[in-house]
């Protein structure tokens, strides 16, 4: 009897131990993230610049997309026009609102030198709400199921849990501009009726 006595202190102690180290954790990866103010181009389109990374998402509603990341302010029902002077390895995310729904897209130069684009929602988990992208390290992660995704997988990898490409029918690319047009924009609106 008294062996029982003892090894339920220590069970307590042990499942209490275990609760407040995942407690702890569990908060200190719930950092809130980036921001970033935004230019309007005199082409009709919206040009968005990278700042402050210690905010949320301008108008998101959700962390930004990343500690190193950068968030651009929101623009709405626009041509998106992304200056190729803001590419760099690190992703960059653009919210956008088309007709009443939020969208972001993504840009990153891939290890390669490549300029890749995407929508920051994720092909199989896009319905889920939280299947959106935070870069970690030179990888994008999924928010909803965890997957790792490289950046030279951007705009390449079809199917499966990775972002969705922007290919090339679907914007224009000059040496100054990366531009999504409105209409692009809006044909895929369907994939982020749940995001969050």
């Amino acid at each position: 009897m008294e062996k029982t006595r003892t090894i339920r202190p220590n069970l307590f102690t042990l499942i209490a131990s275990c609760a407040l180290s995942l407690l702890l954790f569990t908060l200190t990866a719930c950092e809130p993230l980036g921001a970033g103010g935004a230019n309007t181009s005199s082409t009709g389109g919206s040009s968005a610049t990278g700042g402050d990374t210690s905010q949320q998402a301008a108008g998101s509603g959700k962390p930004a997309s990343a500690a190193a990341a950068v968030t651009a302010a929101p623009i709405a029902d626009t041509d998106l026009v992304i200056p190729t002077s803001e590419v760099s390895s690190v992703a960059h995310f653009y919210p956008v609102t088309v007709d009443g729904t939020q969208l972001e897209v993504l840009v990153v130069k891939a290890p390669d030198g490549t300029v890749r684009t995407a929508y920051n929602t994720c092909q199989v988990c896009y319905d889920s709400g939280a299947g959106y992208y935070l870069q970690q390290g030179n990888e994008l992660v999924c928010q909803n199921c965890g997957n790792h995704f490289k950046m030279n997988e951007v705009e390449v990898a079809v199917g499966g849990c990775n972002p969705v490409p922007i290919f090339a029918e679907d914007k224009v690319v000059s040496d100054a501009t990366i531009t999504i047009p409105l209409a692009s924009l809006q044909k895929a609106r369907g994939i982020f009726a749940n995001w969050k």
